[in-house]
């Protein structure tokens, strides 16, 4: 047993002492404690005791895009998370091309009388959605709150990254390193944030020096095979260094500058954006530019649950300052 509490405290990086009192539900430790240790109980293999399973006091519905990208998993882990600290139990929802849908997702949920939704990157991002939906569920009086992509049009709570920032921070580092043809491979900008990056890639080129009047964007999708595409148009232009809607994105940049007889970052550099989980070992580790997950998600859960206990929220758009990791898919000019 003292091995197991042993075992138990590392993972969670707890004392014993903290590990002993969670397990035999004593007082005296935080939420956030409890579920560190209860997440070390899960990943160790260890059942809980039947003393911890506490009583659900609501349903929440969370609707995220398809999980092949990584970082969505990473946005359903710590938003579940959170939920699970307030003790809501959340309802997940996974859309897939051809699949399941947001609209029916709603439904079931609806049918399930859950306390509220939060959407992550849903129709809402989309600028040429009918935003009724979001309308309709506003009007019925159930919670909803919206990740990344903002539009003033809905009558809610939103939490996004700083678009903008994200690609200072890319342009501002490329610069640093040299490189003066910087090009910017996004998806369709159709969606808010890939708007957002378009613009402030425009006025960072401006701010440098470096708008020729040449085209320096290349649009596709928001996946690797698109990223390779968008990426070849403007390695074959002469960039020698390029900016990434996403890190999916990015794999596909550092592919097609490869099948180019080009190597990474000697010839070219490569910047990101997620910073999903694993990117610290591709080949080369990959540079980006980190999405604050934990406090976006923290923030979308805390203001959905102040809309249950009946308090107004700010209808205000809340920004989270992204940050730089530089790795080694970015080098200076040779």
């Amino acid at each position: 047993m003292q091995t197991r509490l042993a075992d138990i405290a590392q993972q969670a990086q707890v004392s014993t002492a903290t590990v002993s009192r969670v397990l035999n539900g004593r007082p005296g430790v935080s939420g956030a404690t409890r579920q560190a240790v209860l997440a070390a109980l899960d990943l160790l293999g260890f059942e809980r005791p039947a003393a911890l399973t506490t009583k659900s006091v609501g349903l929440v519905g969370l609707v995220v895009p398809e999980l092949t990208n990584p970082v969505f998993p990473a946005f359903a882990d710590a938003i579940e998370r959170r939920l699970s600290e307030a003790r809501f139990t959340p309802l997940l929802c996974t859309q897939a091309p051809g699949g399941t849908t947001e609209d029916r997702y709603v439904e079931v949920l609806l049918d399930h009388a859950v306390n509220g939704i939060v959407f992550v990157s849903g129709l809402h991002a989309d600028t040429q959605a009918n935003l009724g939906r979001y309308h309709r569920l506003r009007n019925s009086g159930v919670p909803i709150v919206l990740v990344n992509g903002y539009t003033p049009e809905i009558d809610a709570p939103f939490v996004s990254t700083d678009d903008a920032a994200a690609v200072d921070l890319s342009v501002d580092h490329l610069v640093s390193l040299g490189h003066r043809r910087i090009g910017l491979v996004i998806g369709p900008e159709r969606y808010v944030p890939a708007r957002r990056k378009v613009a402030a890639f425009g006025a960072a080129l401006a701010r440098h020096g470096l708008d020729d009047g040449e085209v320096h964007v290349s649009t596709s999708l928001f996946t690797a095979e698109g990223g390779q595409a968008a990426a070849a148009e403007l390695l074959a232009t002469g960039h020698t260094a390029l900016v990434c809607g996403s890190d999916l994105m990015a794999f596909g940049a550092v592919r097609a500058a490869r099948s180019a007889g080009l190597r990474v970052p000697q010839d070219v550099s490569v910047v990101g954006y997620d910073d999903s989980p694993l990117v610290a070992f591709t080949d080369p580790p990959l540079t980006t530019v980190r999405q604050p997950v934990e406090a976006l998600c923290r923030a979308a859960v805390d203001v959905l649950l102040a809309q249950m206990r009946g308090e107004k929220a700010s209808r205000e758009e809340q920004l989270f300052a992204p940050e730089l990791v530089v790795r080694g898919s970015t080098g200076g000019r040779i």
